[in-house]
């Protein structure tokens, strides 16, 4: 049996760790695994190389991709997915492990339907795949990000400013909701709920007028602002509009309106980076474990996912075109909790 496995759209905290397991628990077996470099994109140019346990076994703790990553849509030309087939063939694959979020796995979909037998790892610091419970980067994301804020905290204090932090995010706020519990945050605002630019101005004018002087309010970048469009004009090969900026819009709005001084921080990719939480370390290596052991059980064509503290696994049919968006509960904590 011979293993290919590729990490598809954007890095993330844990993905070696995934990688290593695969290799783990592929020896256990006799499998051999190939690391496929660059995501999809690997398997249009045959960017591959054998990965054995002294390549990975010391890789758990590092952050981004030893394997390299690109949002490489194979689907988006004629002769691709041709050609990804033929190379899956001279590399001698069996099978496939596809670890990315829902781009990266509508590939593995199609895939599947084309005869590759595939098997996918969610992985999203987003933490927005249905049926999953929790993706491995998100834990890694908000640690970061509330460690971020925790320290904007002090200087925004120091100066009675109003500090603006956007964070990634593009229609699920996950990341925005747990870092605003988290960090004690002001106001929290999420896709999943329209912003109306007049009442946050006058949630935090009544906090001025109370001596309140600093405010720390969390946007999630997918956020719209009324009356505010947004630049849709630059697109992935996927077609997702590359977002960002919504901060600097509310914080040049909160300032003119509510007269305090007000800056925008955007963390960007500084989430993604970085060594993973011990909890994305353990998830990752479940889910690679899982991964392998439906390959042993010639299970093709799902995802395995964690689903309540146990791995389970899921049709890749049945995650696509979905969205898991933030519960009632989630969302009734941001606005208890809004102050």
């Amino acid at each position: 049996m011979k293993i290919g496995i590729l990490n598809g759209g954007g890095d993330c905290a844990g993905l070696n760790a995934v990688t290593r397991a695969v290799v783990r628990k592929s020896d256990e077996y006799g499998y051999d695994v190939i690391g496929i470099r660059h995501g999809w994109a690997g398997l249009i140019n045959l960017d591959a190389v054998p990965l054995t346990w002294n390549d990975v076994s010391r890789i758990i703790n590092l952050g981004g991709t030893i394997l390299h990553t690109t949002r490489t849509n194979p689907f988006r030309t004629k002769e691709s997915p041709d050609q990804v087939l033929r190379n899956v063939k001279q590399l001698g694959l069996d099978v496939l492990i596809a670890v990315g979020g829902e781009d990266t796995l509508s590939v593995a979909a199609k895939f599947q339907q084309l005869g590759l037998k595939v098997v996918g790892v969610p992985k999203t610091i987003d933490n927005d795949i249905v049926l999953a419970d929790v993706t491995f980067g998100f834990d890694s994301a908000v640690n970061v990000t509330v460690e971020a804020i925790d320290r904007i905290q002090t200087t925004a204090e120091s100066h009675d400013r109003i500090m603006v932090i956007e964070v990634m995010g593009r229609h699920a706020g996950w990341i925005a909701a747990y870092a605003g519990i988290a960090s004690g945050a002001n106001l929290t605002l999420v896709p999943e709920q329209a912003i109306d630019i007049s009442e946050i101005c006058g949630f935090l004018k009544k906090r001025h007028d109370a001596k309140r002087m600093t405010s720390i309010v969390v946007v999630g970048e997918g956020c719209s602002l009324k009356g505010h469009a947004t630049d849709q004009s630059k697109v992935d090969e996927f077609g997702h509009a590359r977002l960002g900026g919504i901060g600097e819009i509310l914080a040049r709005e909160i300032e003119n309106r509510v007269g305090i001084e007000t800056r925008a921080v955007v963390l960007g990719h500084v989430i993604r980076g970085g060594p993973p939480s011990a909890y994305d370390r353990i998830l990752a290596t479940r889910l690679g474990v899982a991964a392998v052991e439906a390959i042993r059980n010639q299970t093709y064509g799902v995802m395995v996912c964690l689903r309540g503290n146990v791995m389970s696994h899921v049709q890749l049919s049945d995650i696509l075109g979905k969205m898991k968006n933030l519960d009632a509960e989630t969302i009734s904590l941001l606005n208890d909790f809004r102050e």
